[in-house]
């Protein structure tokens, strides 16, 4: 930074599961190897350990980081900017561990091993909620007593704000409208979907936890609420029961047994019935809310789909665009099932909105406010 290279690039994927895999890529080499991952400490001390080997690291030691930046899923309503860590800061993302329980738990123990890896840089946190700051009270406030609202911040917070600010931004250099109304699908393990008009986000499908919503790898999305008083009342769960079998046992995983998709499509191509349900409940799910979005900004310019499986699945894709053109969605199934890692189109011609898949860069964002911090 400033000038925007990439020095070196990677993830570890399927964290906690058979099979994790560390890929790494830099100017000079290409890394790609299983590992046992059974947490996201191990995942970050393997990234670290290539980014300063001596053969195949782009950083020669720790010293020459200055800052890294953190994505931190939940900041409740403490946070509504980026921020340097402290121990104060700390303790409120461990405040919120029961809103993101999925994130903010990972989210800290990165902090922690960046401050042992690198003790000499500043650690920023950069969180997903605060792109949601923008969402009006009658779509931020839940129809419950307002003294939930007024005395416990009890609210819509917004989640993937860093992905949906991202490529949104893309998306409009990329239509030059002055006014806008896109709709940005984030779909990774965590899902959600965001109605942006104007560059500000409007409405969001998680809210004051990341667990309602669209179907996810492991979460439930949206449910009725009179289940989780029957699950608790009449079958003898606990509390904390139920909310672990929304947050880790539910969606495609309680659905299907796995919480890859590429298992799910893999075995729904084989014939297994109850993979192809979930693939279809995901993809209907995803459409009631393109629906609802489009009506709450009345009208869309372009429907947007990011992350791990927004970009790379288009059986999805397919999915969700199929029998839309009410809405002036029409796909081109060619075009659809291309792969590529840059921005593209893949409506017809005739499709009055635009579908775009835009791979997010979260990193750069995250890089961006980073160093608009320190400076």
């Amino acid at each position: 930074m400033p000038d925007e290279t990439v020095l070196a690039s990677g993830l570890v994927e399927r964290i906690g599961l058979n099979g994790a895999r560390l890929h790494y890529k830099s100017a000079d080499n290409t890394v790609s190897k299983e590992l046992e991952v059974p947490d996201h400490a191990v995942a970050l001390k393997a990234i670290t350990g290539l980014l300063m080997d001596s053969e195949k690291g782009v950083i020669k030691e720790a010293s020459e980081i200055p800052a890294i930046g953190h994505r931190v899923v939940h900041g409740g309503d403490t946070f509504s900017k980026t921020i340097i860590i402290d121990e104060k800061v700390k303790a409120k993302i461990r405040e919120y561990f029961s809103l993101a329980p999925l994130h903010n738990p990972p989210n800290l123990k990165g902090i922690e091993v960046a401050e042992q890896l690198f003790p000499q840089a500043k650690q920023v946190a950069v969180f997903d909620t605060a792109f949601h700051r923008t969402i009006p009270s009658r779509a931020a406030q839940y129809a419950i007593p307002t003294s939930f609202y007024e005395d416990h911040h009890i609210q819509v917070y917004g989640f993937h704000g860093t992905s949906h600010k991202y490529v949104t931004q893309q998306a409009n250099k990329e239509l030059k409208k002055e006014s806008s109304k896109i709709i940005s699908v984030h779909l990774g393990n965590g899902c959600s979907i965001t109605a942006v008009k104007d560059g500000e986000s409007i409405d969001h499908s998680l809210g004051f936890g990341p667990v309602n919503g669209l179907v996810m790898g492991t979460r439930s999305g949206d449910i009725d609420q009179s289940v989780i008083f029957y699950m608790i009342e009449q079958l003898g769960y606990t509390a904390q029961e139920v909310s672990d079998i929304l947050h880790h046992k539910s969606g495609m995983m309680g659905l299907t047994g796995y919480s890859d998709l590429r298992d799910i499509e893999e075995q729904a191509e084989k014939g297994n019935r109850q993979c192809q349900l979930a693939l279809d409940m995901n993809a209907y799910r995803i459409k009631k809310y393109i629906g609802a979005y489009a009506a709450a900004m009345n009208g869309v310019d372009a429907i947007v789909f990011t992350a791990g499986i927004g970009e790379n699945s288009d059986v999805i894709r397919g999915l969700v665009c199929r029998d839309m053109d009410f809405f002036g969605i029409k796909l081109n199934e060619e075009k659809n099932k291309e792969r590529s890692k840059e921005l593209r189109y893949i409506n017809a011609e005739d499709s009055k909105v635009k579908v775009l898949v835009i791979p997010t860069n979260e990193e750069l964002e995250i890089a961006q406010q980073t160093l608009e911090l320190i400076s």
